[in-house]
């Protein structure tokens, strides 16, 4: 995740003289998150580069948007307030809220592995005030949680994950005036994200995956990030950390096995990889879902 001076919405809290920050942390890689006091504010997010998820934890119910004063907050009203949206806020007496900050790279490999959709012909749909009782629970356990405890950054990476992804299944719509220009083609991108998942065991060159659509590497690779949100790498890496945890839950195979598995050149490598993306070693993720450590 970008740094927290780098997220717009985390510096304008930052910047008023009535909010406290309660607590933040770096979830996994493109997600992070911030829990908020604040009372007889305004507040202005002007195009953030990055999306926020957010819920009201206590108060609120005096807080509105300048251009909807007619809806107020509450405890367990949900925001999603996608990037590059514009939104001034006034807030009255005192609230808590907790914020989900998600990177559009996030959101794109998500999107992607979730809906199997071009990420292109989708985004966050705006929302305000939202009833959804489920993910204001999973909001909350989220609070609740000591987010620099380390056995419990396992938990928290998880909760964001099914965050992102229930608001994706939610809130997400088709753009208007769709042109899919420079981008693969569906069976084209289709092709490739089979050939990586069958390959995941093996080195895989950028000239492999670019002969697939008979293109030149350089432009497989631009053409590959305006489909799928990630440069190509990063998208396989991704693809091997998924692989990883499924291979994990199978306790009769070593972690060492599961790196080979996975395409990792060791067990050291798929360690450092899978700690950075889920802030948990593979044998802390094995203890986590009590089946013990094999290495």
């Amino acid at each position: 995740m970008a740094q927290f001076n780098e997220l717009q919405v985390f510096q304008s809290m930052q910047g008023s003289a009535n909010a406290r920050l309660e607590q933040s942390a770096s979830l996994t890689e493109g997600m992070a998150a911030a829990i908020w006091n604040n009372h007889h504010d305004h507040r202005d997010y002007l195009s953030p580069t990055h999306h926020t998820l957010s819920c009201y934890l206590e108060g609120g119910r005096d807080t509105f948007r300048r251009d909807q004063p007619q809806q107020t907050g509450a405890p367990n009203k949900l925001c999603v307030l996608p990037a590059g949206h514009q939104s001034s806020w006034v807030i009255g007496n005192s609230l808590r809220l907790i914020h989900l900050y998600v990177s559009p790279a996030q959101l794109a490999l998500t999107g992607v592995q979730l809906l199997d959709r071009d990420l292109r012909e989708f985004d966050l749909h705006e929302g305000i005030f939202i009833d959804d009782p489920q993910q204001a629970q999973r909001f909350r356990l989220l609070s609740q949680l000591d987010w620099q405890e380390p056995s419990q950054r396992l938990l928290l990476t998880s909760l964001s994950h099914e965050l992102l992804c229930h608001s994706l299944l939610q809130h997400n719509r088709r753009k208007a005036c769709l042109q899919l220009r420079g981008g693969l083609a569906a069976h084209q991108r289709r092709r490739v994200q089979e050939y990586i998942d069958a390959h995941l065991d093996s080195p895989l060159s950028l000239d492999d995956l670019a002969q697939l659509c008979a293109l030149s590497p350089y432009h497989f690779a631009r053409m590959f990030q305006r489909s799928c949100g990630l440069p190509p790498h990063r998208y396989v890496l991704a693809r091997r950390l998924a692989k990883a945890r499924q291979l994990l839950a199978q306790p009769h195979l070593s972690i060492a096995q599961v790196a080979l598995d996975c395409g990792f050149a060791s067990s050291s490598h798929l360690h450092q990889r899978f700690r950075q993306a889920f802030a948990a070693t593979p044998g802390q993720y094995r203890n986590a879902m009590g089946l013990g450590q094999r290495s």
